[in-house]
């Protein structure tokens, strides 16, 4: 089963994205718990977050510098549905 992806990003507001997925579904993420974190200091640069696009590599949201989010994680959260199951033999 091929896992949906996202196909459209818009950043919203200072850490809110709004997804659309490969699926159809859409909804809007709260990404702001990461900000700050880790690799993720980089979305306080003024103007940095804000260059958020689909990556056709990564096929995820992803930020300049190969900063990239997990899409199923992303999919869970602008959806409400649980996280698929994950396959050891993946």
């Amino acid at each position: 089963m091929v896992r949906p992806r996202p196909v459209e990003v818009r950043v919203l507001n200072r850490y809110d994205i709004w997804l659309r997925f490969s699926d159809g579904c859409a909804g809007e993420v709260d990404l702001t718990p990461l900000a700050g974190q880790g690799v993720f200091a980089a979305w306080l640069k003024d103007g940095f977050f804000e260059q958020a696009f689909i990556s056709a590599e990564a096929r995820t949201v992803s930020w300049p510098g190969e900063l990239d989010l997990d899409p199923d994680v992303l999919y869970s959260q602008a959806t409400g549905k649980p996280l698929p199951a994950r396959s050891d033999a993946a």
